[in-house]
Parts: structure tokens; C-alpha cells; sequence
């Protein structure tokens, strides 16, 4: 089983990812836990250039970075997870590409699917969870903290956010908005009710 969490910064991803894991956890399920950039060698390194640094890229050059790193970590971990029969939860996968390079930019969404189904081998979700909040309010929780992505402002995080609620349909079969501007403890139980929902529907 594949499950991913996206959502623009400041939605509370990593708390819910936390909970998520303990869930799975109590339920005696093995569960891996990846982040997108990342987990690899050559993602970490990547994610350096994408998030932590202060090159200025094409939006294309973006795009073709992060599609690297999830090609390797596709390849190297988590298809051999899934055949082992382990549960993976991802921090961003596909979505998140297809949205941040497509918000602002010449790069159509369309052209970004086909490039990252090519790079994943098709490997899509079974589930993605998108935590939903106003842009402002999301901008308040990170504070002064912010990387490249978020240092473009509160207008660029906004039109993000609508992205993420147009292109959700397209990242998986299924699908679920979770309100992310409520109580920990009720996102927690709204984003667990999905997972059930979708574990029995399949």
C-alpha cells in the first residue's frame, strides 16, 4: 500500500505523517516512511539544490531535478517496499512537482504529469492525502522560516493552494481533501477515516 501527504507548507504535514506512521504502527503493519526530495543519496543532495540554496533555475530545470530524485527513489526503494508487502508513506510525491512548477511558469501541468508518469515508471499512489488551508494562515504558522519556495509570497502560496485543488484528481485513484485548519487531534481523525475508507474499498 502507497499513501502520500501533500499540501502547501505550514499545513501541519509532518505531525499527521507522524500520526499516520503510529497508526499503522499500532496496527502491527511495517511501514516506511520516504520523503520527496529525498531519502537517497542523490535526492538529499538534490533537495539541497531545490529547496536550500539560492540558485536560480528554470522552472523546466525544476521540474527535471525532482523528477531525478523520485526516479531513484522509485527504483531503489520504494518499489522493492511494496513487494515485500510494507506499507509507504510518502512526504510529496508527483502532485507537489506538477504543481510548483506549473504555478507561474510556462510549464503546462499536462506536460509535467507525462514527464513525472515517464520518470515513476507509472507508479502512482493508492491514496493522497492533500491537508487543505488558506494560504495566509499557512503562511502564519511558518514565520520568518521559509525556502525558496516560500519566500515567493503569500499571492504565490495562495495560487498553490488552488493548484493542489485542481490537479488532486489526477495524482491517484483516490483521493481525499482533509481541512488542515482545525485541531490536530481532528485533521488526525478526518485523515485516518479516508485511509479506512479507501483500505476497504479496495
Amino acid at each position: 500500500m502507497f499513501i502520500t501527504l501533500d499540501g502547501i507548507d505550514g499545513v501541519g504535514k509532518s505531525t499527521q505523517i507522524e500520526r499516520l506512521i503510529g497508526h499503522f504502527a499500532d496496527q502491527g503493519q511495517e511501514t516506511l516512511l520516504v520523503r520527496d526530495p529525498g531519502t537517497t543519496e542523490i535526492g538529499g543532495k538534490l533537495r539541497e539544490i531545490l529547496l536550500e540554496s539560492d540558485f536560480e533555475l528554470h522552472r523546466r530545470t525544476e521540474a527535471m531535478l525532482f523528477m531525478a530524485s523520485r526516479c531513484e527513489m522509485v527504483e531503489t526503494i520504494l518499489r522493492p517496499a511494496i513487494a515485500n508487502g510494507n506499507t509507504v508513506v510518502s512526504d510529496r510525491f508527483l502532485l507537489a512537482n506538477v504543481v510548483y512548477q506549473s504555478v507561474g511558469s510556462e510549464v503546462p501541468p499536462d506536460l509535467l504529469w507525462q514527464m513525472g508518469r515517464l520518470a515513476n515508471g507509472g507508479l502512482t499512489p493508492d491514496l493522497t492525502i492533500l491537508l487543505d488551508m488558506p494560504a495566509q494562515r499557512s503562511m502564519e504558522r511558518i514565520g520568518n522560516e521559509t525556502d525558496r519556495m516560500e519566500s515567493r509570497g503569500v499571492e504565490y502560496m495562495e495560487a498553490v493552494r488552488q493548484a493542489f485543488l485542481q490537479q488532486l484528481p489526477h495524482s491517484s485513484q483516490a483521493t481525499a481533501i482533509i481541512n488542515a485548519d482545525q485541531s490536530p487531534e481532528d485533521v488526525s481523525r478526518d485523515m485516518l477515516a479516508s485511509v479506512e475508507q479507501m483500505i476497504a474499498q479496495r
